[in-house]
């Protein structure tokens, strides 16, 4: 029964013109509306950001990330401390990841076997294996709101016969996840599908992970490098798929286009480290597309990132300003690139949510991507 999921999805409208969804998602640390973006917090931090700063822009949730604040400072450590949200002093809710991607991005650093994934630390070079058991103890430690199951994500392009290897793999694993997780009552369990880009295999390891009565479920192994027309296919294979009374997370996706295009396909919660990786190159985005602030025509433009944006950034400094500060090598001026973007993407959110409520969802997309140059007839890439 829903009512005993430690976290549940509440649904408020669907969109008329869309088929999108407006819900709220209620976790143990309070609730968030969705479709939301989850800002990336990898070290129990969001870069450059306080919590006081992310609450001011209205983040709802942040995800952490496993594979890391196991290799450091320790789970057992953030565990001793009172968990992930007294550790970092974030009182809303947490997702943690599984590790699985990080352990999986370090190529000839890992082996995969069956028990699990042998690797060496990005850090010491110390040599470990994360398993689906070691996964859920990790994650029970820091005590985050939703925990992820651990799956093996493939990567892109892969042939057939491996990514169906590796999606059953990922079942299993999924069944050991299931039976390791020790909170079930504090922390929900999301299962991860995988499937590559293989429409068939895809749907295979939809029913396979949705057959695990679990309170919310994901899509993984999309945004690895794919055009974005095979991504918008899988989810359109997927998608129907996935429990509509349940939240459904697009894992790993950041840009306006996949937001926006996610969220027309039923999607209710995306992260991603773009804002604040792109925000530490001296990379803005506005609604007329990404803007890079460090460039040399900038040194005299005393007007805000975006004429029109009610940041913390565009109320008080000018481009001229921020990219002093990023030419001179001072951290402020990465901070104030990457919490417009955090701000930015926020905010598109907001804007696709009251599009769901007036029934214009797919007027506001059409809007949006003529503003930012976007064509969604052309949808062979990212924005």
């Amino acid at each position: 029964m829903a009512a005993d999921y430690p976290v549940t999805y509440e649904l408020k409208h669907v969109c008329k013109q869309s088929g999108a969804r407006l819900g709220v998602v209620h976790t143990p640390h309070g609730s968030f509306e969705t479709p939301a973006f989850m800002p990336v917090g990898t070290q129990a931090t969001v870069k450059g950001m306080s919590p006081d700063e992310l609450k001011a822009m209205n983040a709802g949730i942040i995800l952490s990330n496993t594979y890391h604040l196991w290799m450091r400072p320790g789970s057992d450590i953030v565990r001793d401390a009172g968990g992930l949200h007294k550790f970092m002093n974030w009182d809303r809710p947490i997702l943690t990841d599984s590790g699985g991607f990080q352990v999986f991005s370090l190529s000839d650093r890992r082996h995969i076997v069956e028990e699990g994934v042998n690797f060496k630390s990005h850090i010491d070079g110390s040599r470990h294996i994360l398993t689906p058991e070691k996964s859920m103890e990790v994650q029970n430690d820091l005590g985050s709101d939703i925990i992820m199951a651990f799956d093996e994500c493939t990567p892109w392009p892969a042939d057939e016969a491996y990514v169906k290897q590796s999606l059953e793999r990922t079942t299993r694993w999924l069944e050991r996840c299931v039976k390791a997780h020790q909170k079930p009552d504090q922390q929900a369990l999301f299962g991860i599908i995988q499937g590559g880009t293989n429409a068939q295999l895809r749907q295979q390891s939809a029913r396979e992970i949705t057959s695990f009565d679990l309170p919310g479920y994901a899509l993984g192994g999309l945004s690895v490098g794919e055009p974005a027309h095979l991504l918008y296919e899988m989810l359109d294979e997927t998608v129907h798929l996935m429990p509509s009374h349940k939240p459904r997370y697009l894992m790993g996706v950041g840009t306006p286009d996949y937001l926006i295009e996610g969220a027309i396909r039923g999607i209710d919660m995306f992260d991603c480290v773009l804002p604040t990786r792109i925000g530490r190159n001296g990379t803005v985005l506005t609604k007329k597309g990404r803007l890079i602030v460090r460039d040399a025509k900038y040194a005299r433009d005393f007007g805000p990132i975006e004429e029109g944006c009610t940041c913390y950034v565009c109320q008080n400094y000018s481009r001229a300003y921020i990219r002093h500060l990023i030419k001179a090598g001072e951290m402020f001026g990465l901070r104030l690139a990457s919490w417009h973007n955090l701000h930015f993407l926020l905010q598109v959110m907001v804007e696709v949510r009251e599009a769901i409520k007036n029934d214009r969802l797919l007027d506001y997309r059409d809007e949006f991507f003529a503003n930012y140059g976007y064509k969604k007839d052309k949808a062979t890439h990212s924005v």
